[in-house]
């Protein structure tokens, strides 16, 4: 019989052989998966050093507008009334920069007036769950006077408020401006009295109940000769003068206006009977009779005076009585007043007496 004996066979064709190759091909497979992640890890490594530049680049910026406007960011934790300040608040507030904060101690920067409308808005929004802006009065630790505008929201975590945050802003300018505007619209420049403009609103409010009693107008006797010998500089600083001095004999007015060159008004209370008013207008004649010291010159004016009381017509007319008065006390020779009076019985018309 033939040899029973076997030939050995390739030795690819054996099956651990044949599993030997597949294991000799896993370390390339597994050296191109870490070579891939690593590529994508240094992607995202170059990304994310990339937003950081970014983010740096857009804080600089924002660090730099907060400085140039004056406006910082703040947040206090509730309930724990923890703050939070960026730089620019602490400036604000002329305290060192990362300083340790006290609510209670910084609350005490505010005024009172200021510190009540803070308190009333903060609580109403922590309550409602929304915000405010407010602006507000301070004065610093360092003791400067400032106005800031302070915006907040609320912030709630399952319907729990847990913190508050906003912007605080210094609007001192501003304020200053606005007032400097406010002024200006409604007071004289020269004299610092109410203006026209002022005094015809306050009289325009008498029927919305805040009620006059009477009208007076006042007329300078005498200044037009003044403004003509000495010039316009004395001029301005002889009316000036009297200004001061006719404000300082109606300490019970309502309001004293300079409603035209050398024309004046003051407005009373309904508490002043005749008697109280025709005095009160005695004592501005009998003042403005006096010299007035004006750059080394001792000047002389007079004053007439035009009366009306509410009782005599609408409110709408009593500037046009009062005027009428007026030419009445000038028509009986001056430095007199007399009150205008209606004429009841003719026809509707009036007379000052």
């Amino acid at each position: 019989m033939p040899d029973a004996s076997c030939t050995p066979k390739d030795p690819a064709s054996l099956p651990g052989k044949r599993m030997g190759q597949g294991s000799a091909d896993e370390p390339r497979h597994d050296a191109a998966t870490i070579a891939r992640l690593e590529a994508e890890l240094a992607a995202q490594a170059a990304l994310i050093a990339s937003q950081d530049v970014s983010l740096a680049h857009s804080r600089k910026i924002f660090d730099r507008a907060s400085a140039a406007a004056r406006i910082g960011v703040w947040e206090c934790s509730l309930p724990d009334e923890r703050l939070t300040w960026t730089d620019v608040v602490y400036d604000l507030f002329d305290l060192p920069r990362g300083s340790v904060l006290d609510r209670g101690e910084i609350i005490k920067c505010y005024p009172a007036e200021s510190r009540k409308a803070l308190d009333s808005l903060r609580g109403r929004a922590i309550a409602e769950r929304s915000g405010f802006t407010l602006d507000a009065e301070i004065t610093t630790v360092a003791g400067h006077r400032r106005w800031i505008r302070i915006t907040a929201t609320v912030e709630c975590e399952a319907d729990v408020p847990v913190r508050i945050f906003g912007m605080k802003q210094d609007i001192t300018e501003e304020k200053i401006l606005s007032d400097r505007m406010r002024y200006l619209a409604e007071f004289d420049a020269m004299t610092g009295l109410a203006n026209r403009a002022r005094f015809q609103a306050r009289l325009g409010h008498t029927e919305e109940g805040r009620p006059v009693g009477a009208l007076l107008l006042i007329d300078l006797d005498g200044f037009k000769a003044v403004n003509d010998t000495f010039g316009h500089v004395v001029g301005d600083e002889c009316l000036k003068a009297a200004a001061e001095r006719l404000a300082g004999g109606c300490g019970e007015a309502e309001l004293v206006a300079r409603v035209g060159g050398d024309e004046f008004a003051v407005l009373l209370g309904p508490h002043l009977d005749r008697a109280a008013v025709s005095g009160m207008a005695r004592h501005l004649i009998e003042a403005m009779a006096k010299p007035l010291p004006v750059r080394g010159q001792s000047l002389r004016l007079g004053a007439s005076v035009g009366i009306a009381f509410t009782e005599a017509g609408q409110p709408c007319d009593l500037f046009m009585q009062a005027d009428t008065a007026l030419y009445a006390a000038k028509a009986a020779g001056r430095n007199t007043f007399r009150i205008f009076k209606a004429e009841g019985q003719v026809k509707g018309h009036s007379a000052a007496a």
